[in-house]
């Protein structure tokens, strides 16, 4: 299944993986949502995914069916400058391949991941090791960023669904993870996390 927001890349890309017989072409979508929307309802075992794609954008789309048991294995399809194929490793991509590659490496990217493999091209991943948000649970970057917006144990249990003993069980383990020693500290470190090309070493 293909998603682009360029329609004229989409139309392209959706002839080359017609031709070729090792693919069947499943579907298209010009949104995230509109790709989220069918892979709910059709089986796909692989996505071809803009970086780009409107509304929701490809990170968040990765994130969403990261959920989802028999969600296809995802390929980001971008420009290559950058952190871009960091960043599409980090959100859980399977494969990253550049716009301005091969088409065949496009499609030899697809059947590697197809057959389970994760393919990227180089990329220096001492750096993904070194960022401690990376290695947070699902259940603990949540509660990061809810302190982040100022709740306090009680309102985080209540939106979790947890006890406020088993908030300040995750608390501590976030506190571990990130090396820090209270809530200011892990508040201040997430901010700093956020900003453009900023790892809080």
């Amino acid at each position: 299944m293909l998603a682009d927001g360029n329609p004229l890349v989409l139309s392209a890309m959706s002839e080359i993986f017609e031709r070729d017989p090792r693919f069947s072409l499943v579907a298209t979508s010009a949104t995230a949502e509109g790709f989220l929307g069918l892979v709910m309802r059709v089986p796909v075992q692989v996505g071809v995914i803009d970086w780009n794609l409107p509304v929701l954008r490809a990170a968040k789309l990765i994130e969403v069916l990261r959920e989802h048991d028999n969600a296809p294995r995802l390929v980001v399809y971008g420009d290559d400058a950058g952190d871009l194929p960091k960043l599409a490793m980090k959100a859980g991509a399977a494969g990253f391949v550049s716009r301005s590659g091969a088409v065949e490496g496009l499609l030899e990217t697809c059947v590697d991941v197809a057959a389970g493999k994760m393919v990227f091209p180089f990329i220096d991943v001492r750096g993904l090791q070194q960022d401690p948000i990376s290695s947070l649970s699902r259940k603990e970057r949540a509660i990061l960023e809810s302190l982040s917006k100022g709740m306090s144990n009680r309102e985080l249990s209540k939106a979790l669904g947890i006890s406020t003993n088993t908030v300040k069980f995750h608390l501590s383990n976030l506190y571990d993870k990130l090396s820090v020693k209270n809530r200011a500290q892990a508040i201040a470190y997430y901010y700093s996390s956020q900003m453009p090309g900023g790892s809080a070493e």
